[in-house]
């Protein structure tokens, strides 16, 4: 089989440009290449399970797992080459940034705090949040990615409505980088802990991978959070993924499959057993009683 490598520029202005790749079908691994271009800052959604990437212009190889980020800054124009030796096909979402849009919306001869901000993201601090483990896509921005590809309109309310997404983006990023900061500074492992498991509790988490993350042993992981918040890990994410369906239930035009895998359940039996066991009757039976 063939790779069938899809490069589709979603969106492009003066100074925003919007790339979502994603290959199909190949014999060993899929691969494709990615350009920086000069002064410019790139934020990369790694969608796909796997992604490493090798830039050209130095020795460094990275490796990434599945809904993690960078956002890097580019003085000179730069290629890598990103690949996936998953069974999952390689997939990531590029959105560029010239320097000078970037440079205008901070404005960094406006306070202290906007001049901090751009050298943060000039000198790279934005890339990894602590030592080498890169950031993780929070709920609210994969909502965020999902309404940009699905966005239909063209001309100027595309290009309003583009800026304005980018832009939370951005806030949601320096909100990320922020909180990180503060909880390493106070060294709060059972908050770092609940902050990771709040973003990322509609997927399949576990205390193993938190533990990576964290890089503190996953016994310890369980140990301080039961600790501090009087429940197991397991206990937390069943209980955020119920308040998320029972939110969800409310809206009618959402078919109770789709809730069921937001919440991340992959099978809806599992959904609607859990369901029942948490409110006492079906998600069905709520809906059509409200």
């Amino acid at each position: 089989m063939k790779n069938h490598s899809k490069s589709e520029i979603v969106f492009k202005s003066e100074d925003i440009e919007i790339v979502m790749q994603e290959d199909k079908g190949s014999d060993f691994f899929s691969k494709s290449q990615l350009v920086e271009r000069k002064s410019s800052f790139n934020i990369l959604f790694l969608l796909s399970a796997d992604i490493h990437l090798k830039a050209y212009d130095c020795s460094n190889q990275y490796s990434f797992q599945k809904n993690q980020y960078i956002l890097h800054y580019s003085s000179q124009e730069n290629q890598s080459e990103l690949w996936s030796e998953s069974d999952e096909n390689l997939k990531y979402l590029q959105i560029q940034l010239k320097y000078r849009y970037v440079f205008n919306l901070i404005n960094p001869k406006n306070n202290k705090e906007s001049s901090e901000i751009l050298k943060d993201m000039t000198h790279n601090n934005f890339i990894f949040l602590r030592k080498t483990i890169p950031p993780t896509i929070t709920v609210e921005m994969h909502m965020i990615i999902k309404e940009i590809l699905s966005y239909q309109k063209k001309g100027v309310i595309q290009k309003l409505f583009i800026e304005a997404k980018v832009i939370k983006l951005l806030i949601l990023i320096f909100e990320q980088f922020n909180e990180k900061n503060r909880l390493e500074s106070t060294s709060d492992i059972p908050e770092m802990i609940k902050k990771f498991i709040d973003e990322n509790y509609h997927r399949n988490i576990k205390a193993e991978e938190i533990g990576k993350l964290i890089g503190i042993n996953q016994n310890l992981i369980r140990k301080e959070f039961k600790s501090k918040y009087q429940m197991t890990i397991t206990h937390y994410i069943a209980e955020l993924r119920m308040l998320k369906a029972k939110k969800l239930i409310a809206n009618k035009e959402i078919m109770i499959k789709e809730i069921a895998i937001e919440c991340g359940y992959e099978y809806i039996q599992n959904f609607t057993r859990a369901f029942k066991k948490k409110f006492g009757v079906s998600p069905e039976h709520l809906r059509n009683n409200k």
